[in-house]
Protein backbone atom coordinates (compact mmCIF):
# COMPACT_ATOMS: atom_id res chain seq x y z
CA UNK A 1 0.00 0.00 0.00
CA UNK A 2 1.85 3.34 -1.09
CA UNK A 3 1.77 5.95 1.66
CA UNK A 4 -1.78 8.19 2.15
CA UNK A 5 -3.89 4.94 0.63
CA UNK A 6 -7.48 5.09 1.19
CA UNK A 7 -9.26 1.68 1.65
CA UNK A 8 -13.30 1.52 1.03
CA UNK A 9 -15.58 -1.38 1.25
CA UNK A 10 -18.08 -1.04 -1.20
CA UNK A 11 -20.77 -3.31 -0.36
CA UNK A 12 -22.95 -3.45 -3.88
CA UNK A 13 -22.26 -2.12 -7.51
CA UNK A 14 -24.50 1.08 -6.53
CA UNK A 15 -21.54 1.98 -4.29
CA UNK A 16 -19.36 1.54 -6.78
CA UNK A 17 -20.81 3.64 -9.40
CA UNK A 18 -21.41 6.03 -6.55
CA UNK A 19 -17.63 6.11 -5.90
CA UNK A 20 -17.14 6.43 -9.76
CA UNK A 21 -19.26 9.39 -9.62
CA UNK A 22 -17.62 11.13 -6.95
CA UNK A 23 -14.06 10.74 -8.54
CA UNK A 24 -15.72 12.01 -12.26
CA UNK A 25 -16.83 14.89 -10.34
CA UNK A 26 -13.83 15.36 -8.17
CA UNK A 27 -11.40 15.08 -11.25
CA UNK A 28 -12.71 16.66 -14.61
CA UNK A 29 -13.85 2.48 -16.59
CA UNK A 30 -17.11 2.61 -17.81
CA UNK A 31 -18.93 3.94 -15.24
CA UNK A 32 -16.60 6.98 -14.69
CA UNK A 33 -16.48 7.53 -18.80
CA UNK A 34 -20.50 7.76 -18.51
CA UNK A 35 -19.93 10.07 -15.42
CA UNK A 36 -17.75 12.72 -17.70
CA UNK A 37 -20.34 12.95 -20.40
CA UNK A 38 -19.63 9.37 -23.05
CA UNK A 39 -22.67 8.63 -24.46
CA UNK A 40 -23.48 5.88 -26.97
CA UNK A 41 -21.34 2.23 -26.70
CA UNK A 42 -18.44 1.93 -24.57
CA UNK A 43 -16.25 -0.82 -25.88
CA UNK A 44 -13.67 -3.04 -23.64
CA UNK A 45 -10.52 -2.47 -25.16
CA UNK A 46 -9.46 -5.73 -24.86
CA UNK A 47 -9.45 -6.85 -28.46
CA UNK A 48 -8.30 -2.99 -29.62
CA UNK A 49 -6.02 -2.23 -26.36
CA UNK A 50 -7.14 1.35 -26.84
CA UNK A 51 -10.26 3.30 -26.83
CA UNK A 52 -10.13 6.75 -27.11
CA UNK A 53 -13.02 8.63 -26.00
CA UNK A 54 -14.30 12.80 -25.87
CA UNK A 55 -14.80 14.20 -22.62
CA UNK A 56 -14.49 18.17 -21.31
CA UNK A 57 -11.20 19.06 -21.51
CA UNK A 58 -9.58 16.77 -24.04
CA UNK A 59 -10.12 13.17 -24.49
CA UNK A 60 -9.42 10.09 -22.36
CA UNK A 61 -7.78 6.99 -22.59
CA UNK A 62 -8.89 3.32 -21.55
CA UNK A 63 -6.06 0.76 -22.22
CA UNK A 64 -6.07 -2.82 -21.18
CA UNK A 65 -3.34 -4.11 -21.95
CA UNK A 66 -3.87 -7.79 -20.09
CA UNK A 67 -3.01 -9.45 -24.07
CA UNK A 68 0.09 -7.54 -24.60
CA UNK A 69 2.87 -9.97 -25.12
CA UNK A 70 6.09 -7.30 -24.72
CA UNK A 71 5.70 -3.50 -23.44
CA UNK A 72 7.53 -2.25 -26.75
CA UNK A 73 4.53 -3.45 -28.67
CA UNK A 74 2.65 0.08 -27.26
CA UNK A 75 5.29 1.62 -29.54
CA UNK A 76 2.92 0.47 -32.38
CA UNK A 77 -0.21 2.05 -30.74
CA UNK A 78 1.23 5.88 -31.16
CA UNK A 79 0.63 6.71 -27.60
CA UNK A 80 3.01 9.97 -28.20
CA UNK A 81 0.26 11.34 -29.99
CA UNK A 82 -2.40 10.57 -27.32
CA UNK A 83 -0.39 11.30 -24.61
CA UNK A 84 -0.82 15.19 -25.83
CA UNK A 85 -4.45 14.71 -26.03
CA UNK A 86 -5.64 12.51 -23.18
CA UNK A 87 -6.72 14.34 -20.27
CA UNK A 88 -7.36 10.94 -18.31
CA UNK A 89 -6.13 7.66 -18.74
CA UNK A 90 -7.84 4.74 -17.26
CA UNK A 91 -5.20 1.49 -17.64
CA UNK A 92 -6.59 -1.56 -16.92
CA UNK A 93 -2.89 -4.24 -16.41
CA UNK A 94 -0.52 -1.22 -16.38
CA UNK A 95 2.44 -3.41 -15.51
CA UNK A 96 2.60 -5.00 -18.88
CA UNK A 97 3.26 -1.11 -20.05
CA UNK A 98 5.93 -0.22 -17.39
CA UNK A 99 8.36 1.71 -18.88
CA UNK A 100 6.32 3.18 -21.86
CA UNK A 101 3.29 4.75 -20.30
CA UNK A 102 3.28 7.84 -18.41
CA UNK A 103 3.53 7.93 -14.71
CA UNK A 104 0.27 7.74 -13.12
CA UNK A 105 -0.95 9.76 -10.61
CA UNK A 106 -3.65 7.27 -8.96
CA UNK A 107 -3.68 3.52 -8.79
CA UNK A 108 -7.03 2.44 -8.29
CA UNK A 109 -7.58 -1.83 -7.11
CA UNK A 110 -11.09 -3.39 -6.92
CA UNK A 111 -10.96 -6.84 -5.23
CA UNK A 112 -13.92 -9.19 -4.21
CA UNK A 113 -14.53 -8.69 0.00
CA UNK A 114 -17.59 -10.73 0.89
CA UNK A 115 -20.72 -9.98 -0.85
CA UNK A 116 -18.88 -6.18 -2.23
CA UNK A 117 -15.88 -5.11 -3.09
CA UNK A 118 -12.27 -3.25 -1.91
CA UNK A 119 -11.52 -0.31 -3.35
CA UNK A 120 -7.21 0.68 -2.65
CA UNK A 121 -6.93 3.93 -3.70
CA UNK A 122 -3.23 4.68 -4.04
CA UNK A 123 -1.93 8.06 -5.42
CA UNK A 124 1.49 8.26 -6.59
CA UNK A 125 1.69 12.19 -7.03
CA UNK A 126 0.05 15.50 -5.14
CA UNK A 127 -2.18 15.40 -7.91
CA UNK A 128 -3.07 11.55 -7.28
CA UNK A 129 -3.51 12.75 -3.32
CA UNK A 130 -5.44 15.52 -3.67
CA UNK A 131 -7.54 13.61 -5.58
CA UNK A 132 -8.39 10.61 -3.08
CA UNK A 133 -8.50 14.01 -0.53
CA UNK A 134 -11.58 15.34 -2.68
CA UNK A 135 -13.31 11.75 -3.51
CA UNK A 136 -13.10 10.83 0.25
CA UNK A 137 -14.17 14.46 1.83
CA UNK A 138 -17.53 12.53 2.50
CA UNK A 139 -18.72 8.92 2.69
CA UNK A 140 -19.27 7.37 -0.37
CA UNK A 141 -23.18 6.47 -0.22
CA UNK A 142 -23.02 2.86 0.23
CA UNK A 143 -19.88 2.44 1.49
CA UNK A 144 -18.05 1.94 4.95
CA UNK A 145 -14.56 1.45 6.37
CA UNK A 146 -12.44 4.46 5.12
CA UNK A 147 -9.24 4.55 5.84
Amino acid sequence: MSQGAASVYLADAAATEALAARMASSLPARALLRRLGVGGTIRSPTYTLVERYPVPGGEAAHLDLYRLGDAAELDFLALDELAEAARLWLVEWPGRGAGHLPPADLVLRLAVEGAGRRALLSPLTASGRAWVDAVLREAVPGSDDRT
